[in-house]
């Protein structure tokens, strides 16, 4: 920025980025006479503005940009994605819930196409999502008239020019045949307008359904038609690198108490060894966490006296004379183990054939 260049962001560029407008439609509003500053109705749109100056649209002021929010919508066919329509044409934006802020679509669906259309409500998050150079896939599912054959899809996997038009390579797989129509999935990194209906009209194929499921890392899933569901707040911040506002709750933050090390100086001094300490008879209980001295006495009277130990049983020893005319156990002398007649010191010599 030179030292001639004024502050501040062109008027377009803040109408956006409050969500009034997308930059082209606040530049028509501009040369429309609609838009006024300080009182002043401007008509042009080079103009930077400060944060002092009080811009209205159609006699409003403009307050502060909200925080950047994005919705899921499941936009059903016979919907025209535009604030106003010459032919008086339903819009999606009539059909919104009413308390829906106002928002802008991110990219368009034509008239007969179905399926997911982001919304938000931040100029500058709209014109970021729309660039091819985020490299955000857009998959589609495509219903065709009739079958095709791969060298054909081929042609469409390479890149097709139609009318002096060029479109970029496309991702197309063929799923299935489904009596007279048959089902393909699509995916492109560029938004054309009607760009899978020409491209398929190219290759002699017809277009009788197409539905968007996708949008970058934005998933239509069980979404039904004409449902809106706003997008949560970190995952904003996650994809887009985006300060939005959080609705969650704020997380409580853990401190830890630094311990700080006492010098040996300023610590308290001991009375005496432990061996000088007054020593007691009395036991210590512990209990509660709390050490307390328990004297036989007051255990006596909490607990009563110790019952008597019970005397043990035992039967009459037995007479000495039974004892003595018990017969004697008679243990019978070990068996000697017969000498072998085969062992022959002499080598077998001997032996008995």
């Amino acid at each position: 920025m030179t030292e001639n260049t004024p502050e501040g962001d062109r008027i377009a560029k803040v109408l956006s980025r409050a969500g009034i407008a997308s930059r082209r439609e606040a530049e028509r509003m501009i040369a429309e006479g609609r838009v006024s500053v300080n009182g002043k109705v401007i008509d042009s749109p080079a103009l930077n503005i400060q944060p002092k100056d009080r811009i209205a649209v159609d006699g409003k002021l403009v307050g502060e940009p909200d925080p950047p929010r994005i919705w899921l919508y499941h936009k059903p066919a016979g919907l025209v994605t535009t604030e106003r329509d010459e032919k008086d044409r339903p819009t999606v934006f009539a059909a919104l819930p009413e308390d829906m802020p106002r928002v802008m679509s991110v990219g368009r669906l034509d008239l007969n196409s179905e399926g997911l259309l982001l919304l938000t409500n931040d100029g500058e998050v709209k014109r970021r999502l729309e660039l091819p150079s985020t490299g955000w896939l857009r998959r589609y599912r495509v219903r065709i008239n009739g079958s095709v054959s791969e060298d054909n899809l081929d042609k469409l996997r390479k890149g097709i020019t139609v009318d002096g038009l060029t479109y970029q390579p496309m991702l197309v797989t063929f799923d299935r045949q489904q009596g007279a129509n048959a089902w393909l999935t699509v995916s492109l990194r560029e938004g054309k307008n009607r760009e899978i209906r020409r491209a398929m009209e190219a290759i002699n194929v017809t277009v009788n359904r197409l539905i968007r499921v996708s949008y970058g890392p934005f998933q239509l899933g069980n979404l039904g038609a004409g449902e809106v569901e706003e997008i949560k707040a970190r995952v904003i911040r996650d994809q887009l690198g985006l300060v939005a506002e959080d609705t969650d709750k704020p997380r409580p933050q853990r401190t830890r108490k630094t311990a700080t090390a006492v010098p040996k100086s300023d610590r308290p001094k001991s009375d005496g060894p432990k061996t000088d300490r007054p020593k007691t008879d009395r036991p210590i209980v512990r209990g509660g966490g709390t050490a307390r001295i328990v004297t036989k006495a007051a255990r006596t009277a909490a607990t009563g006296p110790k019952p008597a130990a019970k005397p043990v049983r035992r039967g009459p020893p037995k007479p000495q004379a039974e004892a003595e005319a018990a017969p004697a156990i008679k243990r019978k002398p070990p068996k000697k183990r017969p000498v072998s007649t085969r062992s022959d010191p002499q080598g077998g010599k001997n032996r008995p054939k």
